[in-house]
């Protein structure tokens, strides 16, 4: 099976959690059709790519077996594909990535970048297909105490360049390989700021990045009640494609969203004001 390379920049990711947990929409596509009738919204509404997932990376998150994810994801990314919807898998386990690049998804996005499966590589290397290494210290339910830096963006530029090499070491094509910060990964809302501040440090390694804070709880503090209570994760769509926004306007090649119609937009009105300044 052939895989296309990578879309133009900017890319917009839409969000499609195949799960009962996930921290924000966990329950709400649980079901093939629903999940696949979202999808197909997502893809109306303007996203350019669909990330199909069926295991939780929230943290604190149990991991659930095998065969459980791919039985979530491959009926959706089946249906979708039958549609001409392009996909990516968003899965650490190597088995599930070729189940799921076999039934139609087109990138692997992959939050342990590697780290999580050694045979993840293989599949990539053999798919030629794009592969989303993703900053990552450990799985979800500890992952928050390594959440620990000197410097967090020198750190985890250079802990992506070594996954990086891994990957292009193992046989992944690097004009197939892109880096993702992992906001809220092993990261406190000060480090999620800092990266976000200093994007320029990842593009400099020389892969696409991808962005993706939406929804993210370090969202939900900046825009606390009064008393302290964090803002819900429903009502943080508009700090999202501020941040979106944002990284598009420093160079990333794409961002990671749950609300593609309004970040959409806001990248048109970028796009139209960056062009009347020319």
């Amino acid at each position: 099976m052939s895989t296309p390379g990578l879309l133009t920049a900017p890319v917009v990711m839409g969000v499609l959690n195949v799960t009962p947990d996930s921290f924000s929409d966990g329950g709400r596509y649980a079901d093939v059709d629903s999940a696949i009738v979202h999808g197909r919204e997502l893809r109306i509404e303007g996203a350019d790519l669909i990330d199909v997932g069926g295991e939780s990376t929230r943290p604190g998150a149990e991991r659930v077996d095998a065969r459980t994810e791919a039985d979530r994801v491959l009926p959706v990314i089946r249906g979708l594909a039958a549609e001409g919807i392009r996909m990516s898998i968003d899965t650490t386990r190597a088995r599930v990535a070729e189940q799921a690049i076999e039934a139609g998804a087109a990138i692997v996005n992959d939050v342990s970048g590697g780290l999580a499966d050694p045979g993840m590589a293989k599949v990539v290397a053999a798919a030629g297909c794009p592969w989303v290494l993703m900053h990552w210290r450990g799985h979800s339910r500890g992952m928050q105490e390594l959440a620990t830096y000197g410097d967090v963006v020198a750190e985890v530029r250079d802990e992506l360049s070594r996954q990086a090499d891994a990957a292009i070491a193992a046989g992944v094509a690097a004009d197939r390989i892109v880096v993702d910060p992992g906001l809220g990964f092993a990261k406190t809302a000060a480090h999620n700021w800092a990266l976000s501040a200093h994007l320029g440090a990842l593009i400099s390694l020389g892969f696409p990045v991808l962005f993706g804070a939406s929804r993210k709880s370090y969202l939900g503090l900046l825009l606390a009640d009064a008393d302290g209570t964090p803002r819900p994760a429903g009502e943080r769509s508009a700090a999202t494609v501020a941040t979106s926004v944002l990284a598009v306007q420093a160079g990333v090649w794409g961002v990671r969203v749950h609300e593609v119609r309004d970040t959409v937009d806001a990248l048109r009105v970028l796009r139209a004001t960056e062009q009347a300044a020319t």
